[in-house]
């Protein structure tokens, strides 16, 4: 008698615990997501802190595939004044986020899309930078290891420079906005990916490349290397037209 008691028990905890393992399984099909992070401290005769995150989230939907990315970028270095004294400055500071939302096509990996992007770049050529495009986006090639995602469309943009003296000065005008993704499995651990987006209007060109190459050290953690360039055809007297960063980071998926 005990032992049908544990047994229905057991059955009883097993048919309620199905749906609950059917529904996460369901949601990981639905989600993918990477947390990226790199931290840089050096001591001594040079000091300085720099520190990099990133999220990265996918919903595959039946119908929808939308992305939300948010990423950030710290740097503090210690300056040496003219009176000899030191004094630790904030040297980088840049938030930016953005979203894209794809409808589905009947022909595969073709979709319609809805983009958005803002950033906050204390220290960059536009202290503000957002757009808002539309558009088309398919995949030229397809191999077992290599993938070419592209799109493009009509814009928007929003923009604001600092000057010398401080004061503001707001751009925004229509852009047409391109956009590539070439990922390339070189081994089973090992993964590149280089991405590209250019959007280019009447008062500025903005060029956005990231390169970087991922090496699985488990199921779920990455060691990542890469190089992001960003330019400005149109920047104000003083600022420099092209920002790179070199970074090394840690990656986990989930």
């Amino acid at each position: 008698m005990k032992f049908r008691l544990t047994a229905l028990a057991a059955g009883l905890a097993a048919l309620n615990a199905a749906p609950t393992l059917a529904q996460d399984e369901e949601a990981a099909k639905v989600w993918k997501a990477t947390a990226e992070l790199g931290m840089i401290v050096t001591s001594g005769n040079t000091e300085t802190t720099t520190f990099q995150g990133k999220m990265d989230a996918t919903q595959d939907l039946e119908m929808w595939k939308n992305q939300y990315v948010i990423s950030a970028l710290f740097k503090e270095d210690e300056i040496t004044q003219a009176d000899g004294t030191k004094e630790t400055e904030k040297t980088a500071e840049k938030i930016s986020g953005s979203v894209k939302s794809a409808y589905k096509l009947d022909k595969d990996n073709a979709n319609l899309f809805i983009f958005g992007s803002h950033t906050d770049d204390k220290f960059g050529a536009y202290t503000k930078y957002s757009t808002l495009a539309v558009g088309y986006g398919d995949r030229l090639f397809e191999t077992d290891t290599m993938q070419l995602d592209v799109e493009i469309g009509p814009g928007y943009f929003w923009a604001e420079q600092e000057l010398d003296d401080g004061t503001t000065v707001d751009e925004e005008g229509a852009i047409i906005r391109a956009a590539a993704q070439y990922d390339w499995q070189v081994t089973e651990s090992a993964d590149f990916r280089q991405t590209l987006a250019v959007e280019s209007g009447q008062d500025n060109t903005r060029t956005t490349s990231d390169t970087s190459l991922s090496a699985r050290i488990n199921g779920s953690m990455q060691m990542k290397v890469g190089f992001t360039v960003q330019s400005d055809s149109d920047v104000t007297e003083g600022k420099e037209k092209t920002d790179t960063t070199t970074y090394v980071t840690l990656v986990y998926k989930f």
